[in-house]
């Protein structure tokens, strides 16, 4: 896990411009993601609460095809890659929550945190070359192209459902509560 503290807890700044609010909010949700997810053993990225069979370990792999499929989809309009690009996604909807399983901690942490990598890159040329108003190069049936904010926003939500859900599966695996940064 990154050694995330109460000093280095990415925050949005309390004046920024809206790209480094969008930013600083998403950057946050990832940050609650990878403590929720760190630290536990494959039992612990195994565990389901009540009926669900969300695990911490789906999540990771979830959030990594998210991360791809935002960015370079969307904003690329090319490829995610592999593994995402052999999976029938029509048959098998939950193969990224279903086949967690078969990869161990680190692998998952692995796969997410290079997902992730690879869309600060993304990100950053992006906004190199202009603000949040750019559209990407996907084009949807009806013609329409996404901005990189609504990208960014669409994957800042995702983060807040899913920090949520490993929010409650990790105090069920060993008891971590909290929304504050680790101490």
């Amino acid at each position: 896990m990154t050694a995330y503290n109460a000093d280095t807890w990415p925050e949005p700044p309390l004046a920024g411009s809206e790209a480094e609010a969008v930013l600083g909010a998403l950057e946050r949700q990832r940050a609650t993601l990878e403590w929720k997810c760190s630290g536990v053993d494959a039992a612990g990225l195994r565990a389901t609460l009540g009926t669900s069979t969300v695990t911490l370990g789906g999540l990771l792999k979830h959030l990594a095809h998210v991360e791809d499929g935002h960015f370079t989809r969307l904003w690329l309009a090319a490829p995610a890659g592999e593994p995402w690009d052999s999976v029938d996604w029509k048959s098998d909807p939950d193969w990224a929550f279903r086949t967690a399983a078969d990869h161990s901690p680190d692998e998952l942490l692995t796969l997410w945190r290079d997902a992730v990598a690879r869309s600060r890159a993304i990100v950053d040329k992006a906004l190199a070359q202009g603000g949040l108003d750019q559209l990407g190069a996907y084009v949807t049936r009806s013609g329409e192209r996404p901005n990189l904010r609504r990208i960014l926003l669409d994957l800042l939500e995702e983060y807040g459902r899913h920090a949520g859900h490993a929010d409650l599966i990790r105090e069920s695996v060993d008891g971590l509560v909290g929304e504050d940064p680790p101490k």
